[in-house]
């Protein structure tokens, strides 16, 4: 192939006027409506937003799983090869932890052999080397969610998808799995998009925070996180996270308190 039509290298995609309606009684829903953004490669981009603002079904759209009613996903050189991660885990509950994790490999044509290598640092390296053998059930929420993890990474996909993925945890496991996860993403450096509703994991995860408006889901306001990694570990470097934090709640608030009202 020659140079002149060589695809381009991956650096990344926008999202360009994307809305999403789903049908059902009462004329459907809109999910989605005309949400544009763009990411960079090596990017960590969290997006957070109200509860049911469609933030799980933009991952579906950027994932290939969901095509727009409008709009389009631009990937510079060709749709990467990807992975998602959910709340839910996606764990194979007949397979162990050395074989969940080694599933994207094979998928992939890779030997048995390299596979379980490849797959058993990564089980390493997310602090679970003793566990390879071990059945999901018999591994905690934490450790399931950090078998899903390594899973993601050890495929060396592109781009990774995560669903809200530590949002059944509590506060102390998901901060060291939060600090796994970083840890992983400057290792390999992949393009990473990350939901949440926690405003607090978005700051400090994030290099960036996409803000969602209230159904239909419209971005209000991409924000850039200049603050060095790791974060809060200087009362200056709080004070500016609190105050980011403060901008973005102030963004959501209108919306979160209208659910909470139609909800009630």
């Amino acid at each position: 192939m020659s140079a002149r039509t060589a695809p381009l290298p991956w650096t990344g995609f926008r999202c360009r006027g994307v809305s999403v309606r789903y049908d059902g009684r009462n004329g459907g829903l809109a999910a989605l409506e005309d949400v544009s953004f763009a990411v960079e490669d090596g990017e960590f981009v969290c997006v957070v937003g109200p509860s049911g603002c469609g933030k799980t079904t933009l991952l579906k759209v950027v994932a290939g799983l969901l095509r727009p009613d409008s709009g389009e996903v631009v990937f510079a050189g060709g749709r990467p090869r990807n992975a998602l991660v959910f709340q839910e885990h996606g764990v194979f509950p007949w397979m162990n932890v050395l074989d969940n994790v080694a599933f994207g490999l094979e998928m992939q044509g890779v030997g048995r052999r390299e596979r379980r290598e490849r797959a058993f640092a990564f089980i390493e390296s997310v602090g679970l080397g003793g566990f390879a053998r071990s059945w999901p059930h018999e591994l905690s929420v934490g450790m399931r969610q950090r078998v899903g993890i390594a899973r993601a990474f050890v495929s060396d996909v592109d781009l990774l998808l995560l669903d809200e993925p530590f949002g059944s945890l509590d506060a102390q496991t998901r901060r060291v799995l939060q600090e796994d996860l970083l840890r992983l993403w400057r290792d390999h450096r992949k393009l990473v998009v990350f939901v949440t509703h926690d405003i607090e994991e978005a700051v400090l995860l994030g290099d960036r925070v996409l803000v969602m408006s209230g159904r239909p889901g419209r971005v209000l306001e991409d924000i850039p996180i200049p603050l060095v990694r790791p974060r809060g570990t200087s009362p200056r470097e709080e004070s500016a996270a609190r105050e980011i934090r403060w901008h973005i709640w102030r963004r959501l608030e209108g919306d979160v308190r209208r659910d909470l009202a139609i909800a009630g």
